[in-house]
């Protein structure tokens, strides 16, 4: 990457956009060096400006609304000007382009800190419905059930139809102690769920692992955030340390984070050079991210676990070991959020998320809203979660695991 850029970079995919884990985003995000053009004043000037576009009409109805408007008191030209930015990015149709006002573009900064209050769960869209994308482990979400591929309907009685994600995530994310309701419904299920949550402080985990059947190392990436690439590192040492001579990835539920930490972690498992993704913008313009690690983990057969709830980050990893070294991919369907989005900083404290290029595997599959397909599916029912010994990363109470543990037996 060219490193005279100064722009701050979004993968979320599902953004993230997270909406949950307390009303947060997580978010891939890296600096660009580039001088940002600052928006000073708003005024109809010929920067730009299209040639078959009359801005005129925007002053008429201005000028005509502020006349004849009954309660006067109630129009606040800022907020005009806001609203008239805010329905411009809408026409893009796109929920990953967002303009964010002063006040709200200071809460999205803080939600993507790293540590946030909420009930734990990812959210984005998927055919035009909130859904959730992977709820954290052990939050206020995961302990009520509910899970990767829910749609909510309603968030305290409001009706999420149309609503865009930082609304959603707006309404969810509070203060902690207090309560909000969710209503879901579960893929197959006919009737929805109302879940109370009471809000909490939440951290998000990073990695796990342990060796099953003695010789079987299995790490959890639960997400890509700052200090995934020391614990990996420490996990993977005491791994080549261990007596383990095969190897489970387990990408499962974990929404994204830093796309320079899916990189890194690339790195541990193939050669020094190869493509773990690409970036296409809007022009035909590509870049390619290359592994630059020395591969120490390629001495083990590998299994890589995703599901519905393996988003951004984990779907650039799965697929950069898939394309790369052929390591069978078991589980469900990943997630499908495959895209770039750029937070532009403006002197009045707004900002502005807009998608500005798409990932693509290293054999050209996109990413975004298509997801990656499992080599070898192996669906989680609602009969299995609803087994009382169900649970998951657990040898014979996860049925996923226990296929992949079977390819490697």
């Amino acid at each position: 990457m060219d490193a005279t850029h100064r722009k701050t970079l979004i993968v979320s995919i599902v953004i993230s956009l997270v909406a949950g884990f307390g009303g947060g985003f997580w978010l891939f995000q890296f600096q660009y060096f580039r001088s940002l053009p600052i928006v000073k004043t708003i005024v109809n000037q010929e920067r730009n400006r299209p040639q078959d576009v009359d801005f005129g009409l925007f002053w008429e109805v201005w000028e005509a609304l502020n006349d004849k408007y009954v309660d006067k008191d109630k129009l606040d030209a800022q907020d005009m000007v806001y609203g008239a930015i805010e329905g411009m990015v809408n026409t893009a149709k796109d929920p990953y382009t967002v303009f964010f006002e002063p006040v709200t573009s200071s809460k999205f900064k803080e939600e993507i800190s790293g540590e946030f209050g909420g009930v734990g769960i990812e959210i984005g869209i998927r055919n035009e419905v909130l859904t959730v994308i992977a709820p954290l482990e052990d939050t206020p979400a995961h302990r009520a059930g509910i899970k990767a591929g829910d749609k909510i309907l309603k968030i305290d009685s409001q009706s999420t139809e149309g609503m865009a994600i930082d609304e959603a995530v707006n309404l969810i994310r509070g203060r902690k102690g207090t309560k909000v309701v969710l209503t879901v419904i579960s893929n197959g299920d006919k009737t929805t769920k109302d879940h109370e949550l009471t809000r909490d402080t939440i951290k998000v985990p990073t990695i796990k692992w342990k060796l099953i059947d003695g010789h079987i190392a299995y790490i959890q990436i639960f997400s890509f955030n700052q200090n995934v690439d020391l614990l990996f590192k420490e996990a993977a040492e005491e791994i080549l340390k261990s007596k383990a001579d095969r190897l489970i990835v387990d990408l499962r539920n974990n929404p994204g984070g830093l796309l320079d930490a899916a990189i890194n972690l690339a790195g541990w498992f193939l050669d020094k050079g190869a493509i773990v993704t690409s970036e296409v913008f809007g022009n035909g313009t590509q870049n390619d991210f290359r592994a630059d690690g020395k591969g120490l983990l390629k001495i083990y057969p590998t299994v890589v676990l995703i599901n519905g709830g393996s988003a951004s980050a984990s779907e650039i990893l799965a697929g950069a070991l898939h394309d790369n070294r052929g390591i069978k991919l078991v589980g469900e369907k990943s997630f499908g959020k495959g895209s770039v989005q750029e937070l532009e900083n403006f002197d009045n404290g707004s900002s502005l998320k807009v998608t500005i290029a798409k990932w693509l595997t290293p054999s050209g599959i996109s990413i975004s809203e298509k997801g990656i397909e499992a080599d070898i599916e192996v669906k989680i029912t609602e009969e299995d979660r609803a087994k009382e010994d169900f649970r998951i990363g657990d040898p014979g109470h996860d049925p996923q695991l226990d296929k992949a543990l079977d390819l490697l037996r």
